[in-house]
């Protein structure tokens, strides 16, 4: 038998490796309070500018990291949402948002752990890269419906601007290619070993926030 015919892709490995992970990011009581329409759209807004300093940390590490052999090609300019966030910002809490805004503790420790691997580990930054916008193009969409239903946003308009890929026709295509670029990725088997654990660390920096989160928004027994 082939033995190369049953080498399982590394976007298989990293997705089924850092399941449990994503699993209890997505079901965090915070993350279900909002999405069940039981809390405020100033939660919404707490828990958009918390990804504003997350994406920050990913889209300025992203301008040095453009020609790497190994984060390089994930380096794509239709996926940036900074800008995105900033208008949502904007709208949410007006033109001088950024004024005082702050991270909650464990935003700032996501965002440094974004900018750490931006700076000195190039493929730890595609298990960051990976996690957000892979996520973003699929279970961000739900989060989308939800927040224009809840909260009466203009479909795909400000306020959920995040959600919303414009130079991203058709996202079913753009994830397989993404998936291949994992797939293909320049590394060997015991650094992407390492590029999966950094994926499960990635989950569980995200998880984080959603209980400090849950913790600013607690819903009243």
């Amino acid at each position: 038998m082939d033995a190369t015919a049953t080498v399982t892709p590394f976007s298989t490995l990293i997705r089924t490796a850092s399941h449990e992970q994503h699993t209890e990011a997505e079901t965090s009581t915070f993350m279900s309070d909002l999405l069940g329409g039981r809390l405020g759209v100033d939660a919404y807004t707490r828990y958009t500018e918390q990804l504003w300093f997350v994406y920050r940390a990913l889209e300025e590490g992203a301008e040095a990291l453009r020609d790497d052999p190994v984060a390089g090609p994930f380096i794509q300019p239709e996926l940036m949402r900074s800008t995105e966030l900033e208008r949502d910002l904007a709208h949410l809490r007006g033109a001088d948002w950024r004024e005082d805004v702050e991270p909650l503790p464990a935003t700032a420790a996501y965002a440094a752990r974004v900018a750490e691997c931006a700076r000195t580990w190039p493929a730890g930054y595609i298990a960051h890269h990976y996690t957000r916008y892979l996520g973003d193009l699929s279970g961000g969409q739900i989060i989308r419906d939800k927040a224009e239903k809840t909260w009466g946003f203009e479909r795909k308009g400000d306020g959920v601007r995040f959600y919303v890929f414009e130079e991203i026709t058709n996202p079913a295509a753009f994830k397989r290619g993404y998936r291949e670029l994992l797939d293909a990725v320049n590394a060997d088997d015991l650094e992407k070993q390492r590029i999966i654990e950094e994926c499960k660390r990635a989950f569980a920096l995200n998880t984080a926030v959603f209980r400090e989160l849950g913790e600013v928004f607690p819903l009243s027994a």
